[in-house]
């Protein structure tokens, strides 16, 4: 559960590549932007003349993931009269195809994602109750990136590095200043707004975080006091200098102007390791 680019869909495929099912299909389908009248076939297929346009049979998404992931992203958006089909399929494990009478086992895990409340939206009778609890075996609630702006250094220059590779672009690290317009921004669009940001940075240089500093939101600041703003600006511009600097901690202290004990007392204060920056030939 989280909001719109907020990061469901890594997540999902992170579990799925990091589990014994990563040898399998990771299959992923968008709720809300299949046609009510296809997306029944497309989750679990359909037998050659079941209706109108149906030439061949085609394989559903339960039955390409066999053994696998299958990612429902925007499961609100599912249609009542299929969430009941789904209920069944989860508590069967069983699927048929449109137009036919066999059943056909389906060994998924199954990972649901959604911007909205469910609980809520079933209470309301917009969702059903029972396919809410069937699903609802584990939650994961992904905070917004306004509420994890210590995160933002470092995946604003993963997203750059990945631009740059991709344009065939040197990712020039950030400094101070554009550290600090970055944090200042409330991120509306989340994660997939900062990956945007990057790419627009490697394309077209400073010139793209300027908008940062102009879109920030004193709505969002307010939530957060001076000094968790100001600690979360220090971590971030200590990790980006280890990052810029390989994790050398005499280049970063010439980097920041500081002491040796003062940024290793700020290193520990932040939870930071310097070998966490160091690439295999980095030194010292």
């Amino acid at each position: 559960h989280g909001e719109t680019g907020s990061g469901k869909d890594a997540i999902a495929r992170y579990i799925h590549e990091t589990s014994p099912r990563s040898q399998h299909n990771f299959v992923a389908i968008n709720c809300g932007a299949v046609p009510e009248n296809l997306i029944e076939s497309e989750l679990f297929g359909h037998e050659a003349g079941a209706f109108t346009g149906a030439d061949k049979k085609r394989i559903g998404k339960f039955e390409h993931a066999h053994k696998g992931t299958i990612f429902l992203d925007e499961l609100e958006s599912m249609p009542l009269p299929l969430q009941v089909k789904l209920l069944r399929v989860l508590e069967e494990r069983k699927v048929e195809r449109l137009g036919s009478n066999t059943s056909i086992d389906v060994d998924v895990r199954i990972i649901a994602a959604t911007k909205t409340d469910l609980k809520k939206l079933s209470e309301q009778g917009d969702f059903r109750e029972d396919l809410y609890y069937r699903l609802n075996v584990i939650q994961i609630d992904i905070p917004p990136l306004r509420e994890r702006k210590e995160d933002i250094p470092m995946l604003f220059h993963h997203f750059a590095l990945i631009a740059a590779a991709r344009y065939d672009r040197e990712s020039i690290p950030l400094n101070t200043q554009q550290v600090g317009q970055l944090l200042r921004h409330s991120w509306p669009g989340n994660v997939r707004e900062l990956r945007n940001r990057a790419e627009r940075y490697v394309l077209m240089g400073p010139s793209a975080l300027e908008d940062s500093e102009s879109s920030y939101s004193t709505e969002v600041a307010g939530r957060q006091t001076l000094a968790e703003l100001v600690d979360a600006f220090e971590r971030s511009v200590l990790e980006n200098a280890l990052q810029a600097c390989q994790g050398s901690i005499k280049d970063t202290m010439v980097h920041l102007g500081l002491a040796r004990k003062t940024l290793y007392d700020k290193m520990k204060k932040h939870g930071l390791d310097k070998a966490r920056f160091k690439d295999d030939g980095g030194t010292d």
